[in-house]
């Protein structure tokens, strides 16, 4: 890497920022204020590598990345899971009988329901769940809280009123990490991913082949989105991620019938799948009766 900088989209201390410092220990964080200048960062040498949030296990997938990535020049090298965590947020001193009105992003007012309802507090919607924090934090009125994470009440000299005020314990957000250069690991390497972006040809059963493909040869599908392009219901892109390396025979295998009933296949990236996902996996087995592993895993 020519710099220990890694860009996101986000203010400092969003929940972007603190899955940088936990994927790359050490590194510099830089704030940019979209995924588009997050990604020109990496081009201009300004950051090594982007993270890029791009679904969430209550959210959804985060649209801007599908049309940014296939175009934008640069390869996934990584993926991150990072675990939302949402801190009720007031200045020194405050107590939670003294919160009036409550300040997030839309995404994470949405998550904290239960908080509002069992005190009674007005929502109010900002940009950013860091930039509510920057802004309780200016204002410096009792009355006035932010929901947003630790590291947003480390940056801005917030008091946590209470932690953990999510609805939902498993809200989790993956991203992304991107690079100009590929950095493929070795074929050999165990626990692989690759995503792939692709579009059908527009004939019966184009999308069954292509994914026939993928389940002949055995291979491990845990993500297939579509979406619209071109502004068209006919033009319909994929977005895909598999187990396994392009170079291993059963996933080479796949991806060459897959270019075969597709257009414009490209692959996007072939990385380390983060240690969550195996630890989720064995979460999901555990408990399970004989006879269910290959199903879930598969």
């Amino acid at each position: 890497m020519t710099n220990k900088v890694i860009a996101f989209q986000g203010r400092p201390g969003a929940y972007s920022d603190l899955a940088c410092r936990q994927a790359k220990p050490g590194w510099k964080t830089l704030p940019c204020k979209t995924f588009a200048e997050a990604i020109e960062a990496v081009h201009k040498g300004r950051a090594s590598l982007a993270m890029l949030a791009c679904e969430n296990s209550l959210a959804g997938r985060v649209p801007d990345i599908h049309t940014l990535l296939p175009n934008s020049g640069l390869y996934i090298v990584g993926e991150h899971f990072q675990r939302v965590e949402h801190c009720l947020l007031g200045v020194p001193g405050t107590r939670i009988e003294d919160v009036k009105r409550v300040h997030t992003h839309p995404v994470a007012m949405g998550q904290i329901c239960n908080l509002l309802n069992n005190h009674n507090f007005t929502p109010v919607v900002e940009f950013d769940t860091a930039g509510a924090a920057e802004l309780v934090a200016l204002w410096n009125k009792p009355e006035e809280a932010a929901v947003a994470s630790e590291l947003a009440a480390q940056l801005n000299g917030l008091e946590i009123l209470q932690r953990n005020v999510e609805d939902a314990k498993h809200n989790t957000t993956r991203f992304y990490i991107a690079s100009c250069s590929a950095d493929r690991p070795e074929p050999s390497t165990p626990d692989v991913m690759t995503t792939v972006i692709f579009s059908v040809k527009n004939i019966p059963g184009a999308l069954y082949k292509v994914l026939g493909g993928f389940a002949t040869n055995g291979v491990n599908m845990t993500r297939l989105e579509s979406y619209m392009t071109g502004g068209t219901f006919a033009a319909t892109r994929f977005l895909m991620d598999v187990d396994g390396h392009p170079q291993e025979e059963a996933l080479g295998k796949a991806l060459a019938e897959l270019d075969f009933f597709s257009e414009d296949a490209k692959i996007l990236g072939v990385y380390k799948q983060s240690p969550f996902r195996r630890q989720m996996i064995g979460v999901s087995l555990e408990g399970q009766p004989s006879g269910c592993a290959d199903a879930i895993a598969g």
